[in-house]
């Protein structure tokens, strides 16, 4: 009984063990701390990688945990991690990311970030290596005024627009192809 018991013991192990192996994610090549990746090592559905790839992100929630980086705006750098990771090259990675809703305090600097929720933005970091690889960041006029930020209180870098719907549309009309997550 003991010996079965033991190897059944081992087996699941083992079995633990290489399902969590074949769950490893890596980050990088453009994003060291940000945007993991999984391998698909299987994947059939394959592309042109000399085609432009422009995608706007629409984001619009706030964390409820002050202290943590928003997923959402984290994705922006995952989806560049992923396409250098699988041969594409950076110059046909076209990224813009449209914030809006109560997002757009993700965006306060540090300063202004740390008096309203008591830590400092821990988006921050994310947010300027976004920016240094050429991300657009564009908030929300309208949601910005409801929530009483302004370029002044923002991260240096990031832009206004006079409405999320007016920077979508310009964005699509300019080939980017929407990419939103509920």
């Amino acid at each position: 009984m003991n010996k079965n018991l033991l190897l059944f013991s081992f087996l699941f192990t083992c079995f633990i063990t290489h399902s969590f192996a074949q769950l490893q994610t890596s980050k990088g090549p453009l994003f060291k701390d940000y945007g993991p990746v999984y391998p698909v090592p299987d994947a059939s559905f394959r592309m042109d990688k000399a085609t432009d790839m422009k995608a706007v992100f629409d984001v619009s929630r706030k964390l409820k945990d002050s202290s943590r980086v928003n997923p959402s705006i984290e994705t922006a750098a995952r989806y560049m991690n992923l396409h250098l990771q699988n041969e594409y090259k950076k110059e046909h990675l076209k990224v813009a990311m449209v914030i809006h809703g109560s997002a757009v305090k993700d965006m306060l600097s540090s300063e202004f970030y740390n008096k309203e929720f008591g830590v400092d933005n821990p988006n921050t970091e994310l947010i300027q290596a976004l920016l240094d690889e050429g991300v657009e960041l564009v908030l929300c006029g309208q949601s910005s005024a409801y929530h009483g930020v302004n370029l002044e209180k923002s991260i240096p870098g990031v832009q206004m627009a006079l409405s999320a719907m007016t920077a979508l549309v310009h964005l699509q009309n300019e080939g980017y192809r929407l990419i939103h997550f509920k």
